[in-house]
């Protein structure tokens, strides 16, 4: 949402941001009320599908959960959908649940999410009724045990019982794309500031400590000791920010030109067409994480949306 102000119209318009008619299949326009369908008008698409092609998923990078404020939009409390009143949580802290998910795709791709940012179905993102804007959860694949991480950007779904609409990504990273809805539970990861998260292989992510632990003193030898070797300045080794991946060129080079006329030459952008087809919109190298994490942020707040820490071969 672009403003802050809303209006029944308005918040219905942006909460049903991930209604449709069917995910995969089911129905036909002439039996979808075209008012919900549409979105009171904001949408072309009636009936919500998968992007032309398999999408591959796996090289798409696990996120790291964060503390992040809650979004000044999409966290009204109550809210109204179609005549029923939905409640926001005040905190996610010690949020399971399971359910049915479902996912959202094309119909959606490039529109504003419930906080005000833009639905990529590329990344691993996800509507929920409740929780508060942005979360992180876990969620797992009941049927396979298949693991993602998402945040919880967009309000939905409003049809049924489903649980959580996800991303096609995401439903792709959990092998239900093609079946339109699993069996899955959720965990919500809250951070608190100050604390970094780092997920185990087989695990859901723990919490760690950023305050660096005591050292033992050491006592050497008055012998010449050869310095250690200096990390690199980037221990982590990112050297991209990655700001959209888009099946289409147009809307890549669409991306960089608008990253252009909002920072001019103080920006170094590329586009680049992986070996999954997908065009991936990438601004960088940055030699420290101090400068990257900088324009990260200096990103997000002229509304790019989060970007993602990429390290490319050289």
């Amino acid at each position: 949402m672009k403003t802050v102000k809303w209006t029944l119209l308005f918040a219905t318009a942006s909460l049903t941001g991930c209604m449709s008619s069917s995910h995969i299949g089911g129905g036909s326009s002439s039996d979808i009320d075209y008012d919900k369908a549409s979105g009171g008008g904001r949408y072309s698409i009636l009936q919500d599908h998968a992007p032309s092609g398999d999408i591959k998923v796996d090289h798409l990078p696990e996120l790291v959960p964060k503390y992040e404020p809650k979004s000044r939009g999409g966290n009204k409390s109550p809210y109204e959908v179609w005549g029923k009143k939905y409640y926001v949580m005040d905190s996610a802290e010690g949020y399971t649940a399971q359910g049915t998910a479902s996912w959202y795709g094309q119909k959606f791709h490039g529109h504003k999410t419930s906080n005000g940012e833009t639905y990529d179905m590329y990344t691993f993102s996800a509507a929920h009724k409740s929780l508060p804007l942005p979360t992180y959860l876990k969620v797992t694949n009941l049927d396979n045990q298949r693991t993602v991480i998402v945040r919880v950007n967009d309000r939905g779904p409003f049809h049924g019982d489903r649980l959580i609409d996800l991303s096609y990504a995401a439903a792709a990273r959990l092998g239900y794309h093609k079946k339109g809805l699993a069996r899955v539970r959720i965990e919500a990861i809250t951070p608190k500031p100050g604390e970094r998260y780092r997920a185990p292989a087989s695990a859901v992510a723990t919490p760690v400590s950023t305050a660096k632990a005591p050292v033992a003193p050491t006592v050497t030898t008055p012998k010449a000791v050869s310095p250690a070797p200096k990390a690199p300045a980037n221990d982590l080794l990112f050297s991209h920010l990655q700001l959209g991946a888009f099946s289409k060129q147009a809307s890549a080079e669409q991306l960089k030109q608008r990253l252009f006329e909002r920072f001019d030459t103080a920006i170094n952008i590329e586009v680049l067409h992986a070996d999954d087809g997908l065009y991936k919109v990438l601004v960088g190298p940055y030699k420290a994480d101090a400068e990257l994490l900088q324009w990260q942020q200096k990103l997000e707040s002229a509304g790019f949306g989060e970007s993602v820490k990429v390290a490319l071969a050289p």
